[in-house]
């Protein structure tokens, strides 16, 4: 069984069909809707889960870009699905992901893998150094926006930061350590004032604190990342003409998508996802982990 997090910031109808594609009665779902977005969105989404007992939403509260109010976003939901019922895998998504392989191949798969976290992870100083600016600023996130300060700080004694990017799949005892354990609070009140807190914070707590599981660099995400001026990379929006690369994916989920852009592609997927679960084909059973990305977790202390 899976807890799913879905940030929702716009495009109810989107998120309704990647809710029916990700969709089992034995998982547990949970929505935050940036309260940015406005009630609309918020009210129609309720709306559309009030069928679905294993579905939930967390209050709206705004989500800046760059600001430890996206971590926050992600601790609360993975509390509100802890609460909720028994799972063994937290996967979070954006309202603009969606699956490559149906639901049930992808329980299968991490039913496979029950003692494995995917992450992305790299040692922060030693392969990013030009984001060490990101840890070390002191900045403040106001109602709005993100204030930079001219005050530094050096990091966390005793620990080591580390960067990957926000999406991932953790196992629940991951997250009942990160939610609860009082030796993360201090990491938790480090990170509220850097930047970008939602690519280290949780890379960090993994592979600083003594967690009984294996990392595996890798989020099972296809995701084409291309320059976009100031901000160094983004996701491209997949279309049409992707469809073949999509659906011969070994991930398990592909973003981003944009229904104003490109709707066809989704409908392509959806068609392409039905398909294979009646067939019962292209099964996940155990796909190889490459030795190099995996960090076993062993003796450090938080």
């Amino acid at each position: 069984m899976i807890g799913y997090l879905i940030l929702v910031h716009r495009y109810a109808d989107q998120f309704k069909r990647l809710f029916r594609a990700i969709y089992n009665d034995q998982n547990h779902y949970v929505v935050h809707v940036d309260k940015n977005s406005g009630t609309d969105l918020e009210n129609e989404i309720r709306d559309f889960l009030l069928p679905y007992s294993n579905a939930d939403m967390i209050r709206s509260e705004k989500a800046i870009w760059g600001g430890y109010s996206l971590v926050n976003a992600e601790l609360r939901g993975m509390e509100r699905l802890l609460e909720m019922g028994d799972w063994s895998h937290f996967i979070n998504l954006s309202g603009q992901d969606f699956p490559l392989k149906p639901q049930k191949q992808i329980m299968e798969y991490l039913n496979a893998n029950l003692d494995r976290e995917f992450i992305k992870v790299l040692d922060q100083d030693q392969y990013r150094p030009d984001t060490m600016h990101r840890v070390t600023e002191y900045v403040v996130e106001l109602d709005e926006s993100i204030q930079r300060t001219a005050r530094s700080r050096p990091f966390l004694s005793d620990a080591t930061p580390y960067i990957g990017n926000q999406w991932m799949i953790v196992t629940r005892a991951f997250c009942e350590f990160v939610c609860r354990e009082p030796s993360v609070d201090r990491y938790k009140a480090f990170y509220e004032n850097t930047l970008i807190a939602d690519e280290g914070f949780f890379q960090t707590v993994m592979m600083n604190c003594a967690i009984e599981s294996e990392i595996i660099n890798d989020d099972l995400r296809m995701i084409d990342w291309i320059s976009d001026g100031d901000i160094k990379l983004r996701p491209r929006t997949y279309q049409r003409a992707d469809a073949a690369d999509l659906k011969g994916s070994s991930n398990l989920f592909a973003r981003k998508f944009d229904q104003t852009v490109d709707g066809e592609i989704l409908a392509i997927l959806e068609r392409h996802l039905a398909k294979q679960a009646v067939a019962n084909v292209d099964r996940l059973r155990a796909m190889p982990v490459d030795p190099a990305f995996a960090f076993p977790l062993e003796g450090s202390a938080a």
